[in-house]
């Protein structure tokens, strides 16, 4: 029996580069289905959205645990990409991104986040909805699914406590 993924005990967040675009493809492509193409990932780079590298050590060449793509909007994040490399999947490193994003947006000033996720992502549902971020909304069609047919997407969204 191999054995399970470790929590990484901190992850490192640092800007994604276009030089991490090749390790970020190898990941993306790996496990999805209908993944993000390069040319999102440095469009996304190109318009200046916060896209971040989260390593277990900020050493150049250490592999890329997971990352992720936020759009800023005046008072809100919107949440494009959140992905964990498969061999680091189901060990809380994706809970520790996403708790990282909330509170770096929280700290800029944005008042909540939005996201989309498709109904049929059991993990990543149970994983929003854990932390704090309820229904308020559904895209039809959103997602390619199989076949050429469309799978809609859950709106979620986490309001920060500024309080």
């Amino acid at each position: 029996m191999s054995a399970l993924p470790q929590p990484e005990a901190m992850l490192r967040a640092r800007p994604m580069r276009s030089t991490d675009l090749g390790r970020v493809m190898a990941i993306e492509t790996a496990i999805y289905p209908f993944p993000w193409t390069h040319g999102n990932f440095s469009d996304s780079l190109k318009a200046g959205y916060d896209a971040w590298v989260f390593q277990a050590r900020a050493e150049p060449g250490e592999p890329i645990v997971g990352y992720a793509v936020v759009m800023w909007a005046p008072d809100e994040v919107h949440l494009l990409n959140i992905s964990v490399a498969a061999e680091r999947q189901r060990a809380g490193n994706g809970r520790r991104i996403l708790e990282w994003l909330c509170l770096d947006a929280a700290s800029r000033g944005a008042r909540s986040m939005l996201l989309e996720v498709r109904p049929s992502n059991a993990p990543a549902l149970a994983l929003y909805t854990s932390s704090g971020f309820e229904r308020i909304g559904l895209r039809r069609g959103y997602y390619p699914a199989a076949e050429g047919t469309r799978e809609d997407a859950l709106v979620l969204r986490r309001v920060f406590d500024h309080g």
